[in-house]
């Protein structure tokens, strides 16, 4: 077995063993004193799923032989956690009504709070990306008419080459055949 993974299981282990201890105990406690030791058993908890991710990780990174029986462990150590979230959920909801009321109201406000702050955070990275892209369409469109003219430009001077093109063939006709009928008729031309 790997030492890393015995290390984590002895943590985990020395960790349960001392939430299971405090869950038992929160149970006679009220007011500040049951907060504390709740978010105690919370950090605990927290704590615990970490270990349980480090296991996990090092029991498949082994080789399948020593992996299957340390994977069976996880198991059940994940349902020991599990049952023990499930503890202090139950302790935690064992109030007395005057607290629990205080406890939603001043959630509820803490929430609204958060939540409008939350919500301004939002709409101002929208209205910045909504700008942003409003500069981007303006500078397309910049770019987009620009084009636009460089084309035209490029248009008749083309028609200026071509027109001087027929114009020189035309000559160079005239000059090559130069009957004399067909020179007047060049001459018409000019």
């Amino acid at each position: 077995m790997s030492e890393i993974f015995e290390g984590y299981e002895r943590q985990y282990c020395e960790l349960s063993t001392s939430l299971a201890r405090k869950c038992s105990s929160v149970g006679a406690l009220d007011g500040e004193q049951k907060k504390q030791k709740l978010l105690e058993l919370k950090t605990g908890l927290d704590e615990g799923e970490s270990l349980i991710r480090r296991m996990d990780l090092e029991a498949r990174s082994l080789p399948p032989t020593q992996k299957a029986s340390l994977l069976a462990k996880l198991r059940e150590y994940k349902s020991d956690l599990n049952n023990l979230k499930r503890e202090v959920k139950k302790s935690s909801t064992v109030h007395d009504p005057l607290a629990s009321r205080d406890e939603l109201l001043e959630a509820g406000l803490g929430d609204s709070i958060t939540t409008s702050g939350d919500e301004r955070g939002r709409m101002l990275m929208a209205t910045e990306r909504l700008n942003h892209s409003g500069e981007r369409i303006k500078e397309s469109k910049r770019v987009l008419l620009e084009t636009e003219e460089i084309g035209v430009s490029i248009l008749q001077d083309l028609h200026q080459q071509r027109q001087t093109l027929l114009h020189t063939r035309d000559t160079m006709r005239c000059q090559v055949m130069m009957p004399d009928t067909i020179a007047d008729q060049c001459n018409n031309f000019r």
